[in-house]
């Protein structure tokens, strides 16, 4: 396994590798490859086909704000990009996602955060902060994350019966909103995987979106939480 880390503070890059070594599985090699600048990072990207992850800063020296995050995506379509970043702005937050990322982890966030939230990312879901997006926190500081409400929570389900959704797309909107997968979906609903695909076709279509990270924040804007 292999995971670019892009950021210009030598102490962070220190300080993760360790962490990401936790999410190699037992006998599996994990190499880190990182970069100071962001064009330095563009550049490893390039050497390294096989990377599964990329970690990107949002404020390095040779690049503005979000450029970053829209260069790699552009060069490296398939690579899943999670932005880490020191601040903590809601807006900051809703603007990596809509342009791509399938994560933001505040710098601030503990080891067991950081690791769940990666760990989400790879099974192909998307990490929401909470604590930054108004619901409930995603993990308390040094434990395990708690679990996800029971889908169709009161509050929520009042604003999914408002968009015309079913309870069962309700039940399956509060799973995207988890970063839960496809298959997870399928597996905590017991539903096939057909239907789970239709589900999440009618609550795109309700909230009038096309991709999942645009249907968590089209829900969050509402007051829909997982």
């Amino acid at each position: 396994m292999k995971v670019l880390l892009i950021d210009d503070h030598h102490l962070i890059r220190e300080g993760l590798r360790p962490v990401l070594q936790q999410l190699a599985e037992p006998g599996e090699a994990l190499e880190v490859v990182e970069a100071s600048t962001f064009r330095a990072g563009l550049e490893e990207a390039g050497r390294h086909a096989d990377l599964e992850l990329a970690l990107l800063d949002l404020r390095l020296p040779d690049v503005a704000g979000f450029e970053a995050l829209a260069e790699l995506q552009s060069r490296h379509p398939e690579l899943p990009v999670v932005v880490m970043s020191g601040e903590d702005d809601p807006a900051l937050v809703r603007g990596a996602l809509e342009r791509g990322a399938l994560g933001y982890i505040p710098k601030s966030s503990s080891t067991a955060v950081v690791l769940n939230a990666l760990r989400l990312v790879l099974s192909g879901g998307t990490y929401v902060p909470r604590e930054i997006m108004g619901g409930a926190p995603s993990a308390a500081p040094g434990s395990a994350p708690s679990p996800s409400p029971a889908p169709g929570a009161p509050a929520s389900a009042g604003a999914a019966a408002s968009l015309g959704l079913t309870p069962r797309q309700a039940d399956v909107l509060a799973l995207l909103i988890a970063g839960k997968s496809n298959k997870e979906i399928c597996r905590a609903l017991g539903l096939a995987e057909g239907t789970v695909k239709n589900h999440i076709a009618a609550v795109f279509k309700a909230l009038r979106v096309t991709t999942r990270v645009q249907a968590v924040i089209a829900a969050a804007k509402l007051g829909i939480r997982g």
